[in-house]
């Protein structure tokens, strides 16, 4: 997709947003939720200026974003104008990147192992502010994807908030491609109960509305809303 692409004009955008917004309300009616329980949180890795500006004048305010580096760019000028403005991390993160990642965000939804909590502390101290976290915790024990395997799941939230002392709000994962995802959304919410956590991050552009029937509070979509994302 490229700037001058359907897909990519502000109508289109705009179009976009209203339909998947309407379906997260259709969903949460269905679950018998508030529609004003789930947060959309649109996935803008990738995109050009003209497909964020866009995004933005549709109201959208919880941005995610796949890349430290990346996000700088994108968001560094735009942020003083726009406080409201909610940036959340939802792709790997290095250690080294951490102080950068702490600076920036205001939720880091993939801390996934100790020594990154130990960075992600030591970054919060060092740049005078705490993002909140998610754990995301790999749900279909894929050895190429990131997150905690859940059965150390609870030895990580409870490191994280009291050896680390960083505030753990909820939870993220990203089922298996070729598996169904509400099994793993259902062993999302359980840990998340199990561990008084009131934040559940999953469900994307294909199956968010089977995450919001199994509890998510924030859903991130990107193709659904800004089409095929553009290839760095």
């Amino acid at each position: 997709m490229t700037a001058s692409s359907p897909a990519s004009s502000s109508a289109s955008i705009a179009e976009r947003f209203a339909l998947v917004r309407g379906r997260i309300a259709q969903a949460c009616l269905a679950a018998g939720r508030d529609p004003e329980s789930v947060v959309l949180t649109a996935v803008s890795k990738t995109q050009t200026p003209e497909a964020i500006d866009a995004a933005l004048a549709t109201g959208q305010r919880v941005f995610g974003e796949n890349r430290v580096q990346e996000a700088l760019t994108r968001w560094t000028d735009r942020r003083p104008n726009l406080p409201d403005l909610e940036l959340r991390l939802i792709g790997p993160l290095q250690t080294n990147k951490a102080a950068d990642a702490v600076a920036l965000f205001d939720v880091i939804e993939t801390l996934d192992r100790d020594k990154m909590a130990r960075a992600l502390a030591e970054a919060a101290d060092r740049v005078g502010r705490t993002p909140r976290l998610l754990v995301q915790v790999n749900a279909g024990a894929e050895p190429q994807k990131a997150g905690v395997l859940p059965d150390a799941a609870d030895a990580l939230i409870r490191a994280a908030r009291e050896t680390y002392g960083l505030t753990v709000q909820g939870l993220m994962c990203i089922p298996p491609a070729d598996q169904d995802p509400e099994p793993h959304f259902a062993l999302l919410a359980g840990l998340a109960e199990r561990n008084g956590l009131g934040v559940l991050s999953m469900g994307m552009s294909g199956d968010y509305e089977a995450a919001i029937g199994l509890g998510a509070t924030h859903v991130r979509v990107g193709t659904a809303l800004f089409g095929e994302r553009n290839r760095p």
